[in-house]
C-alpha cells in the first residue's frame, strides 16, 4: 500500500476524488490536446453533477486545463484566470449512460480549430481513468507516456505502431486494442515506459489507413 492511499494526496480542496481528481482530468486532457485552448465544455455526471459545485470541481477541472497540478494554490481562482487568458468556459450536464458517477466530459476546442472530446473519471486519492477519447473507448492512467492511435481496422496498422516504438527504443509497458467492428473503426492504446519522439509521431500521422493519433507526454510544461 503506498502512503497516499492511507493520508491522500498534497492537494487544495476538500476532496481527493472531486477536486484533486477533477484537476487530474482537466490537466490529462490538456496534455492531450497538445495545444493552447480557445475553448472548454464541460459536462458532468452523477456526483460530480450533483455536488461537485460545492466541492469546487468546475474550478478543479478549469485549473487542470490551464495546466495546473492539484497542490496549485491558484484552483480556487481558475475561472477568473482562464477569462483573462481569453478562454471561453461553458458547463453542462453529461448524457453519458451508466458512466463512473465521478465523470466529466469536457469538449476542447483549440486556437488551431482542433477538437478533442475527454471523458475522464476520477476514482478516489487523485486517480483518474481517461475512459473515452472522441467517443471511444480508451482506458488508462495517465501516468506513462500515451500513445492513442485511431485507425481503420486493417491488417498491418499494428505491426507499423509497435515497429516504429521499436526503432526508437521505446518500450511499450500495456496496450489495448479496440474495434467498433470488423473493418471499422478502431483505436489502440500504448503506454510506454519513455517518451515518444515527436518525429515518430508525426510519420504515424501520415500512414494510409491512421485517422488521428493523440500523444500524452509527461514532459513538464
Amino acid at each position: 500500500m503506498d502512503i497516499f492511499d492511507i493520508i491522500g494526496p498534497v492537494m487544495v480542496g476538500p476532496s481527493s476524488s472531486h477536486t484533486a481528481g477533477a484537476v487530474r482530468i482537466g490537466y490529462i486532457s490538456q496534455k492531450l490536446m497538445g495545444e493552447q485552448i480557445k475553448e472548454a465544455n464541460i459536462l458532468l455526471y452523477g456526483s460530480f453533477l450533483d455536488t461537485g459545485k460545492g466541492h469546487g470541481t468546475n474550478k478543479a477541472i478549469v485549473a487542470g486545463l490551464l495546466g495546473m497540478q492539484p497542490d496549485d494554490m491558484r484552483i480556487p481562482h481558475s475561472m477568473e484566470i482562464a477569462e483573462k487568458k481569453g478562454i471561453k468556459v461553458t458547463f453542462g450536464k453529461s448524457t453519458l449512460k451508466e458512466a463512473h458517477p465521478n465523470s466529466a466530459q469536457i469538449i476542447l476546442t483549440g486556437i488551431s480549430g482542433k477538437q478533442l472530446e475527454v471523458v475522464g473519471e476520477s476514482l478516489g486519492g487523485s486517480r483518474i481513468n481517461i475512459a473515452q477519447i472522441d467517443g471511444i473507448t480508451t482506458n488508462f492512467s495517465g501516468d506513462y507516456p500515451t500513445l492513442v492511435v485511431h485507425n481503420q481496422d486493417q491488417p498491418g496498422h499494428v505491426s507499423e505502431v509497435t515497429s516504429m516504438l521499436a526503432h526508437k527504443s521505446v518500450n511499450i509497458a500495456t496496450m489495448q486494442l479496440y474495434r467498433s467492428n470488423r473493418g471499422g473503426d478502431a483505436v489502440m492504446v500504448l503506454e510506454c515506459d519513455q517518451e515518444i519522439p515527436r518525429e515518430g509521431i508525426e510519420w504515424l500521422k501520415k500512414v494510409e489507413g491512421i485517422t488521428k493519433v493523440t500523444y500524452l507526454s509527461q514532459k513538464g510544461d
